[in-house]
């Protein structure tokens, strides 16, 4: 049997991210360690368009994903695990990750496959200013910090900040205390 055979029999005709069944192709997914079927999944042109061209991505297409990510079949965790990490600035995105599991040995290839263009995403401020370590930022904005039982007043200066693993994130210390702050709130001091 072909390997789009298996894949239609597997799948049900379908698409095995979204369960579409128009436009069905064969789609290999990198870095795999495994055979050929096993390292293939039926997609639909709208999800491999997505998936090949990320800047047209629409985030509420993979909203598909909070089904598709509990498949039993690695592969399709593989691609579910790598598009929520693109999508790890939509909360319901972040949520699904956070409850996502894999094993060990999927979680090796999904980890292979993430794209250097993560390493490239800056962090930037609410003028669009890159963001480094260290740097000082002034709020934008009043902030309630949730948990520590105060607000963060505009104009508060942040000095030394550190950014984290999301883009959309700094570390830096207010009022005495190390919160995480939303880079869109941040002016570069």
């Amino acid at each position: 049997m072909s390997i789009e055979n298996t894949l239609y029999e597997r799948s049900g005709s379908r698409c095995e991210l979204c369960s579409s069944g128009k436009d069905l192709s064969v789609y290999a997914v990198p870095e795999s360690p495994d055979s050929p079927a096993e390292s293939c999944l039926l997609i639909c042109d709208t999800c491999l368009g997505q998936i090949d061209q990320p800047d047209k991505m629409n985030a509420n297409h993979w909203r598909c994903l909070n089904d598709s990510m509990w498949s039993q079949v690695p592969a399709v965790q593989v691609v579910a695990w790598r598009m929520l990490n693109q999508l790890s600035s939509e909360p319901w995105a972040q949520d699904l990750l956070d409850v996502m599991y894999l094993d060990d040995e999927v979680k090796a290839w999904a980890e292979a496959g993430l794209s250097d263009e993560e390493d490239t995403v800056s962090t930037l401020d609410s003028n669009g200013t890159r963001l480094e370590a260290g740097d000082t930022v002034t709020l934008i904005k009043d902030l309630d910090v949730k948990g520590a039982g105060f607000t963060a007043k505009r104009g508060t200066t942040v000095k030394n900040i550190s950014l984290t693993n999301n883009p959309e994130h700094i570390e830096g210390r207010v009022n005495g205390v190390r919160i995480v702050l939303v880079s869109k709130f941040l002016k570069k001091a």
